[in-house]
């Protein structure tokens, strides 16, 4: 079935601004671009960039002056999905190279400081049970509360406060796998389910692929238990937040407005 995608936002710069755009959904063997139109402001040079891990495309934007972003999108999810709590994790030795740098901390996830609870809360476990557990936990912790973090906010904040959004689930749940060796990254997507409407995180982490022989898969994961995996359309992927936000700004902007609806068709 599927994912219809309609997204708009707004926002101004006093003058010539170079604006960093990542918004459309990724073109992946596990998901089809069924259609696609994407306005950007008239009369204003922009160019593509490949994403991190070649997943997705950035936009450069020369903004001036009042911006109007307009995307729609039909996606059809083809993702071969598996039980997660059945998957192996990978030895570190084993891990391909792309993979290794989702184990080092970055800029939202530290995972260093979360070893010591993150090894007596789920040490006795390993894989994806141990992934399970973790997404569980947060789940049943935390307080989805809008508003209660901001752009600074990291993984280690959001531990200790209990709450927050998409966004601060995502990191603490990222943290802890990295704190237990197995690779995570943040994603960020689209999906049909997430209240109120708008754009989404959830985490992604590399396990052992049961159907290939020393292979890996990554498999997303979603503390909020908001989004379904075989309906979550990705947009691009990075070790946090600061790696694939919808815009980053390069000089003062002001950011008017945004809707998204992200429906089943």
């Amino acid at each position: 079935m599927p994912i219809s995608i309609n997204t708009r936002f707004a926002f101004g710069v006093d003058g010539p601004t170079d604006v960093l755009l990542q918004f459309e959904a990724a073109a992946l063997p596990e998901q089809t671009i069924l259609s696609c139109e994407t306005h950007l402001p008239p009369g204003q040079d922009f160019t593509r960039v490949p994403a991190d891990d070649d997943i997705g495309e950035r936009i450069w934007l020369s903004a001036d002056g009042h911006c109007e972003v307009e995307y729609r999108a039909k996606i059809e999810i083809k993702r071969q999905l598996a039980d997660l709590s059945s998957l192996q994790s990978l030895p570190a030795h084993q891990l391909p190279g792309e993979a290794i740098h989702y184990l080092l901390d970055s800029r939202y996830c530290h995972a260093d400081r979360f070893q010591p609870f993150a090894q007596s809360e789920f040490g006795h476990l390993e894989g994806g049970a141990q992934i399970a557990a973790m997404r569980d936990w947060i789940h049943d912790n935390f307080s989805y509360t809008p508003g209660a973090s901001g752009p600074d906010t990291g993984a280690v904040e959001s531990f200790v406060t209990r709450q927050g959004v998409c966004r601060d689930y995502a990191h603490v749940l990222v943290a802890l796998a990295r704190a237990c060796a197995i690779p995570a990254r943040y994603v960020s997507c689209y999906s049909p389910g997430v209240s109120p409407p708008d754009f989404h995180a959830v985490a992604e982490v590399f396990l052992a692929d049961p159907e290939i022989e020393g292979g890996g898969t990554w498999q997303i994961v979603d503390a909020t238990g908001m989004a379904n995996p075989s309906e979550t359309v990705k947009i691009g992927v990075g070790r946090d937040a600061a790696d694939v936000s919808f815009m980053t700004t390069f000089g003062a902007s002001d950011f008017k407005s945004s809707s998204v609806e992200v429906r089943e068709e």
